[in-house]
């Protein structure tokens, strides 16, 4: 028996109330399976990852096999990113996505980690401050929701496997596409439903059953990496996803499916 019950995919209708519309209306809003008051949320998402904030980069190799360096090296490829650009990590965290696309910018471009958890800052900036390229990369702390930077600011705008912790996941994108120049690129990177369900079955079994018994040896936190998981079954589907970042703004939306679906890279430009 599964350590967490709910071990369903959110159908349609209850994907939705994940979204700003609903949560504004209701005046609350989801983090795993607690409902928290709609500005309580963020208070959540920060505890939960000043707990998992130290072992954050560990625990993401461990239990994802290392197979997730190999999605954020494909998702920055698929970016094509150019010598001299000005790009911004949205819930940048420990910086992983940050350290590659500076690799792909030449001297004269800068990556910007923007984040609003302090403790994951710290964590990453220890260490990129050991590699060569960390002239490249600064660091921003603030909330994604309201985004510190002027319009048209940015050639590149990405975010990897946060966007699901917003308390209003279109505010979101929509502060990503008001900083990027006309032409700018929109690069998210994020988990979703896996497509074979003999698959899906044994990635459930594993989200709820392993995951969480690591999370409580490694972290001491169990409910952290069922939240986890938690999250993602409550996420928007890649087709749901496309259908908002064209309702934003964004252009020549498209999405590929990484891993049977586990992980999903979006891409879209500003007009």
């Amino acid at each position: 028996m599964a350590l967490w019950k709910d071990l369903k995919w959110y159908d349609a209708k209850k994907r939705i109330e994940q979204m700003d519309d609903y949560v504004q209306q209701a005046g609350q809003a989801r983090y795993g399976l607690k409902t928290y008051g709609e500005t309580e949320k963020m208070d959540a998402v920060t505890r939960h990852f000043n707990r998992v904030a130290l072992k954050y980069d560990f625990m993401n190799s461990l239990l994802s096999f290392g197979i997730q360096h190999m999605w954020k090296r494909k998702a920055i490829r698929m970016l094509a990113l150019e010598p001299g650009d000005r790009v911004i990590d949205v819930c940048g965290g420990t910086g992983d996505l940050a350290r590659l696309a500076a690799s792909r910018i030449g001297r004269k471009g800068k990556v910007g980690i923007y984040d609003i958890n302090r403790a994951m800052m710290e964590v990453g900036k220890r260490k990129i401050s050991e590699i060569p390229l960390t002239r490249r990369i600064f660091w921003v702390q603030g909330d994604a929701e309201k985004i510190t930077f002027s319009d048209n600011s940015f050639d590149a705008a990405m975010v990897g496997f946060g966007i699901r912790n917003l308390t209003h996941l279109k505010r979101g994108f929509q502060e990503m596409h008001r900083i990027l120049k006309p032409g700018g690129k929109l690069l998210c990177l994020e988990f979703s439903k896996p497509t074979n369900s003999v698959f899906r079955m044994i990635y459930d079994f594993y989200s709820f059953n392993i995951m969480p018994v690591i999370g409580r040896l490694v972290v001491g936190s169990a409910e952290s990496y069922a939240c986890l998981s938690e999250t993602i079954r409550m996420f928007l589907l890649p087709d749901e996803l496309t259908a908002i970042l064209e309702k934003i703004g964004f252009s020549n939306v498209t999405h590929q499916k990484m891993t049977n679906g586990i992980a999903v890279v979006h891409l879209g430009i500003k007009k």
